[in-house]
């Protein structure tokens, strides 16, 4: 079987890599994702059961849950490190410490910059793949010596920079810039969006919110539940300090932004956000009025899954799609 560059870059059999998620991506969706073939990601707070501010603890807790992917499976996979800025990189720090460590194959970098952990990363062997959200962006990647860029379009859910570029456009752009292999995101939710990325110069996709909405996953049943149950439009963008959010629209998108209209100041919105995170949604349950990152493609997914059928059915139905719109595209390769 030939292999794209992502595949012989993690040594994976399918260029399809779970993005990590808040409160979602644990142990049991990680392994479920590698042991189809693609990549899984350990997200913030796997497998944890509290919220918590010790450091040494949230490095301990992702231990654990590196040692029971390894238990489900022997393919490879990734840790999500989020760089942050401030007092926050202390956990960052820790994070890149027990990923190096622990032997982890790869590392998925996400808001922050690039030239901080890549040097330490790539000499313990572990391959880095860096997030980004402009072509700049991009290049400042490759020239930090990072494995692979990932960009996600304004679409996706969850995390991302101020910019409002969508995959449609972010993915040729970033694509023409680097060198490097790149892995697009947002909006893929099965063959057809992978398709399409790869048409327009990706090398690999990225998918979060189609993983959610899986049994593996770690989200609470009501959340899986209420991503089922939309249609249409059902995600809204959400601004704050550093960087916008994709959410879900419920009660708490619409007061939170109520209250940002209002003119409120930032520590009234910190706060309000603290008290109604991801935490209380996914793990609590309080699917309704606190924050559910989530992008997009919630409005394609009607059924769950489990995480290998998931990546099976994208795969299994990627020759299909292709002879459709071969048929499609007849009319241009006429001589």
């Amino acid at each position: 079987m030939r292999r794209n560059r992502i595949c012989e870059l993690l040594g994976i059999k399918y260029p399809v890599i779970q993005a990590p998620m808040n409160w979602v991506s644990g142990a049991d969706l990680v392994a479920a994702v590698s042991n189809a073939g693609g990549l899984g990601t350990l997200g913030p707070n796997c497998g944890a059961d509290e919220i918590t501010s010790d450091v040494e603890l949230t490095g301990e807790r992702l231990r654990d849950q590196i040692k029971k992917v390894r238990c489900l499976s022997r393919a490879p996979f990734a840790v999500n490190v989020v760089v942050g800025v401030g007092e926050e990189m202390m956990y960052s720090k820790k994070i890149v410490n027990v990923i190096i460590e622990e032997a982890v194959p790869a590392a998925i970098v996400s808001v922050g910059r690039p030239d901080i952990y890549t040097d330490a990363l790539k000499a313990s062997g572990i391959k880095v793949l860096h997030a980004i959200s402009t072509a700049r962006h991009g290049r400042k990647a490759e020239a930090a010596g990072v494995d692979a860029v990932i960009c996600e379009g304004f679409e996706a859910g969850g995390h991302k920079g101020f910019t409002e570029l969508t995959t449609l456009t972010l993915t040729p752009m970033v694509a023409d810039a680097v060198d490097l292999p790149v892995i697009a995101g947002g909006g893929i939710g099965d063959a057809r969006g992978a398709l399409a990325v790869m048409a327009l110069g990706a090398d690999g996709i990225y998918m979060g919110t189609r993983f959610m909405a899986t049994g593996e996953s770690e989200s609470h049943t009501r959340v899986k539940e209420a991503i089922l149950g939309t249609q249409g439009v059902c995600t809204v963008s959400v601004p704050k300090d550093y960087m916008l959010a994709r959410d879900l629209i419920n009660d708490f998108t619409k007061e939170y932004l109520e209250m940002k209209q209002a003119g409120a100041g930032s520590s009234e919105l910190t706060d309000f956000l603290i008290s109604h995170s991801q935490y209380h949604s996914q793990h609590l349950g309080h699917a309704d009025n606190s924050e559910i990152c989530c992008g997009q493609v919630a409005g394609l997914i009607s059924e769950l899954k489990s995480a290998g059928e998931v990546v099976h059915d994208l795969v299994g139905n990627i020759g299909r799609r292709l002879e459709e719109l071969q048929h499609r595209l007849d009319c241009f390769l006429q001589t």
